[in-house]
């Protein structure tokens, strides 16, 4: 009976072994930058902590200064302690447990469903693998990449004299975050027909997981916290009490995840999905040209990028009475946060406040053309662009008609961040007359610098298709990482001059407007877009 079984298991999984393998040289490339950053991350939220808060007097007084700011508690995620190892992994906001739960979403489509969509699999399947193997090939590599980047983070806080016992619940809490997502994702991998629409459930529960833990720290609302997915991660409370005990929620919801996944594989066909699909038009006389194809192609994710930018914009101005008290109050920890703002006045302090998180969304939406310039990659892929290029449509026309309805596009995102945020912040504690002109002139400022970005993974792509995707995403991660609103982190307070957002003034303080800086990034931009619509042309397409 036994020998009986352990057949049937090796029938059930055979081929996963080859498949692990084949994942892992994918993964080469990928999971090791991932796990750097969360390993980097953990470091420098300890280095943030000793550099502006040295003492144990500095550590109490920002202690309670978070306690009692709605803002700050919610931000950190529960109550911290005036000790280092507290601050610094309160300090990060659960931003560890996010970056991994994203990392395992990632790999899980990448894995699954985007290669039923290319085909992959079906060729896969011809030999001798079963139809368990890729996801659970998928399972295991998102997992030990999880494992990993936990582990890691450890060793290298246990090494710089952290506690042990902190430092192991604070690995499990980064590898089950990093677990449970990775079943959210097989499962979506089973419900989408695509894999766009199977990481948009992931991402969207990711999301949701996120703004419950938040909600419910912020309201004191703990319930909140319990049913979110990454509240678990921070109910085990490393370094404090090590809720070990918690551990077994994340684990338990996996499991369940796990037996739905494989329960709902074999329940649908390879290369369909179990979520109904919408059917299409049998014409689209509106499809005239290039714009109006790149828009239909857009629009659905740019109402859903329009939407989080305006709640998060919502959600910032919303805070402006507490943070107008708590920025009132004479401490070292404000004249920290000043300082981290780069003002000097304190009558501005508010204004810059609000200027730091409309570059927070301003760095956030210069993802959005890079996003956008990877679709047109992965249109080309998949041999839909050249379909497009079979009709009148020259391969130039199709381009800049992505361009111009990205651009565009980007330009509406930071004009929705400005109206959201100056209206509600004029409401509750400024002059709608001209505090609304001031945030949508500030938030538009950006936009050049977003184009910028966007125009680099442009040439990326007309020189280097194959490799366009990392080059892409390695662009905006070092705009993000070494821009004004990550540099105080690292001891740079105005960014890295090599990012274009390092040029964009404070447009909140007052300061005149020089119009240099934004001419020549708008110049820059239309270089590199010269040279990617250049280098497009000339080579082979495919």
């Amino acid at each position: 009976m036994a020998s009986a079984r352990r057949d049937g298991l090796g029938r059930a999984l055979a081929g996963t072994g080859h498949l692990v393998r084949l994942a892992l040289r994918r993964e080469r490339g990928i999971a090791p930058w991932w796990i750097l950053l969360i390993v980097t991350l953990a470091l420098v939220m300890v280095s943030y902590v000793n550099r502006n808060m040295g003492t144990y007097e500095l550590k109490v007084t920002y202690t309670e200064l978070a306690t009692s700011n709605v803002f700050l508690r919610a931000l950190g995620g529960g109550l911290p302690e005036p000790r280092l190892e507290v601050l610094a992994t309160w300090r990060s906001g659960g931003f560890l447990y996010v970056a991994n739960a994203l990392a395992a979403v990632m790999s899980i489509i990448r894995h699954t469903r985007r290669e039923e969509d290319a085909g992959r699999i079906e060729l896969v399947r011809s030999g001798v693998v079963s139809r368990h193997a890729p996801l659970t090939a998928a399972l295991l590599v998102a997992g030990g990449v999880s494992l990993a980047a936990g582990v890691l983070t450890a060793v290298v806080l246990i090494g710089i004299g952290f506690p042990v016992a902190g430092s192991v619940a604070y690995l499990a809490a980064i590898t089950v975050a990093g677990w449970v997502f990775a079943a959210v994702a097989a499962v979506a991998a089973q419900l989408a027909r695509s894999a766009r629409t199977a990481t948009a459930i992931g991402l969207s529960v990711l999301g949701a997981a996120y703004v419950m833990r938040y909600a419910g720290d912020a309201t004191g609302q703990h319930w909140l916290k319990a049913l979110s997915p990454i509240g678990w991660s921070h109910l085990v409370r490393p370094y404090q009490d090590e809720r070990w005990w918690m551990l077994g929620v994340p684990v338990v919801a996996g499991a369940i995840l796990y037996a739905v996944a494989y329960r709902l594989l074999d329940r649908r066909d390879l290369g369909a999905g179990l979520l109904p699909e919408r059917l299409g038009r049998e014409s689209a006389p509106e499809l005239r040209g290039p714009i109006s194809l790149a828009w239909r192609l857009h629009r659905g994710l740019l109402a859903k990028w329009a939407a989080g930018v305006a709640c998060f914009a919502a959600a910032g101005a919303g805070l402006s009475p507490l943070t107008e008290d708590l920025l009132s109050r004479p401490s070292i920890v404000v004249e920290n946060i000043m300082h981290g703002l780069g003002i000097s006045d304190e009558g501005k302090t508010l204004a810059a406040y609000s200027w730091y998180l409309i570059l927070i969304i301003s760095y956030a939406v210069a993802l959005h053309p890079v996003l956008m310039t990877l679709r047109l990659r992965s249109e080309e892929t998949s041999g839909r662009a050249e379909t497009v290029q079979s009709t009148p449509m020259t391969r130039l026309r199709w381009a800049a008609g992505h361009l111009v309805v990205t651009g565009l596009g980007t330009a509406a995102l930071m004009a929705v961040a400005g109206l959201v945020f100056g209206t509600l912040y004029s409401l509750l504690v400024g002059d709608l007359v001209t505090d609304l002109p001031r945030f949508l002139a500030g938030a538009l400022s950006t936009v050049p610098a977003a184009w910028c970005v966007g125009a680099v993974c442009m040439l990326a792509y007309g020189l280097l298709p194959r490799a366009s995707v990392a080059i892409s995403w390695i662009v905006w991660l070092l705009t993000a990482a070494l821009g004004k609103v990550a540099g105080p982190l690292y001891g740079v307070f105005d960014g890295v001059p090599l990012e274009p957002f390092h040029y964009i003034p404070n447009a909140m303080i007052g300061t005149s407007f020089d119009a240099r800086p934004t001419l020549a990034l708008v110049a820059l931009t239309a270089l590199l877009l010269g040279g990617a619509l250049a280098a497009l042309r000339r080579r082979d397409f495919g």
